[in-house]
């Protein structure tokens, strides 16, 4: 049997198991009409204690979910108790955002392949279980640490779009899903879920087409009468399709989509969404501009504060389920005029070398580093940055002059890959 074949059976195993325990329904919220804090912006330093203690593995979140089912029926609040701290966890350029409630724990992506930063800060954190842990699609700057955070703390279930990807960390990552006790399943919109007092509303995928950010997970969890969105990478028509399926977007914190480029976040989805602040997730003078100049112009014009990981670095918000703080552990401002020669690298982010674990990386690898590979010359190359970007290593013989035969010869080669 194959590596795949026994990832389908593991997974049709999973969903039989996982959705016999399901329980449905959510708790019936309380009405308020307190005012928000609102933006209240401090330094670590002076972040309540409250984000050092250890988690009592006793306490841990069970996630229940309607599948879909009755969702008119699912508040969009509920009556907590205690704080939820959600962190926006500088990982360069990629994201991890570790949601640490009184009674569960959420880890909804997990940094860059080629870092080593998620599994320290979450021990830092005295965290012992995470009862759910969700990559939004495969992507290495999504999913490139998850295979770490499975070998170092019990994980109780894994979220995943269901796209398969040809990489080596997406590879790491099923064997550590596979060689786990977690519970597996993938979400489609329309879903709801509670997790302790948190509930999660799944508003992307319907279905996969095949294309990864299309595919992104994308939710909104509501704690209390204060609701967070995210939506990965999620682009211009995959926002347009959350619209039109009528899903409630309205957030008061929204994790910018695509680590605020203009192939997301768009004019009319802002206006749906309707934040009172935004965060998004990049790396310091990063190859691709992000955030493009475009999106931070249109967030300031609306007078909405915006904070960065590039900026900021990693970016706290402790929410009672009534109000909220943001918390920083850097001070500085997101400005619209810094934005520009950042855009302008990000223009020219095909020129950008890029290999690693000595492999060439076809979606972002300069015009040099492609020639490297058997059959890729200088005109060849030229076609590839321009059709660029690739699902899998197949998607080459749209290459004029690579058939399945030069294909074949590439992947013999080895040195081509996507991260």
């Amino acid at each position: 049997m194959t590596h795949k074949q026994k990832y389908k059976k593991y997974i049709a195993l999973i969903f039989l198991v996982t959705f016999s325990i399901l329980s449905f329904g959510c708790g019936e919220g309380e009405n308020t009409d307190n005012k928000r804090s609102g933006v209240n912006q401090e330094e670590f330093s002076d972040i309540p204690d409250a984000t050092n203690e250890i988690m009592d593995e006793d306490n841990t979140g069970h996630i229940n979910g309607n599948g879909g089912k009755n969702e008119e029926n699912v508040s969009s609040s509920s009556t907590v108790k205690g704080d939820m701290e959600v962190h926006y966890i500088d990982v360069g350029q990629g994201k991890a955002t570790l949601l640490k409630g009184p009674s569960f724990t959420i880890l909804f992506d997990a940094g860059r392949h080629d870092r080593n930063d998620v599994v320290p800060y979450l021990q830092k954190l005295d965290i012992k279980m995470i009862d759910l842990l969700v990559g939004t699609h495969p992507h290495a700057d999504h999913i490139g640490q998850i295979d770490s955070v499975m070998d170092n703390f019990i994980v109780k279930e894994v979220w995943m779009s269901g796209d398969e990807h040809t990489s080596q960390t997406f590879e790491r990552v099923l064997d550590s899903i596979l060689a786990s006790d977690a519970d597996y399943h993938e979400p489609r919109a329309g879903e709801t879920y509670t997790i302790g007092s948190a509930i999660i509303e799944v508003i992307n995928p319907e279905r996969l087409t095949g294309n990864f950010h299309e595919g992104s997970i994308s939710v909104r969890i509501v704690y209390g009468n204060i609701a967070f969105l995210f939506t990965g990478d999620a682009e211009h028509q995959t926002e347009r399709a959350m619209i039109n399926r009528g899903h409630e977007l309205k957030a008061n914190i929204f994790h910018l989509g695509h680590h605020g480029s203009s192939t997301s976040n768009t004019k009319e989805f802002l206006d749906k969404v309707n934040p009172e602040i935004t965060i998004y997730s990049a790396g310091e003078n990063n190859s691709y501009g992000h955030p493009h100049v475009e999106v931070v112009t249109e967030i300031t014009n609306r007078n909405v504060p915006i904070y960065g990981t590039d900026i900021h670095g990693t970016i706290i918000v402790k929410t009672d389920g009534k109000s909220y703080s943001v918390y920083t552990e850097k001070t500085g401002t997101v400005a619209v005029n810094d934005r520009q020669e950042d855009n302008n690298r990000g223009k020219n982010e095909a020129d950008q070398p890029s290999s690693t674990n000595n492999c060439v990386d076809i979606n972002s690898a300069s015009k040099e580093l492609l020639t490297t590979i058997i059959h890729i010359g200088d005109a060849r190359a030229e076609e590839l940055i321009k059709s660029r970007p690739f699902q899998s290593i197949n998607g080459l013989t749209s290459i004029n002059g690579i058939g399945s035969a030069r294909l074949n010869d590439i992947k013999d080669q080895g040195l081509a890959c996507l991260n």
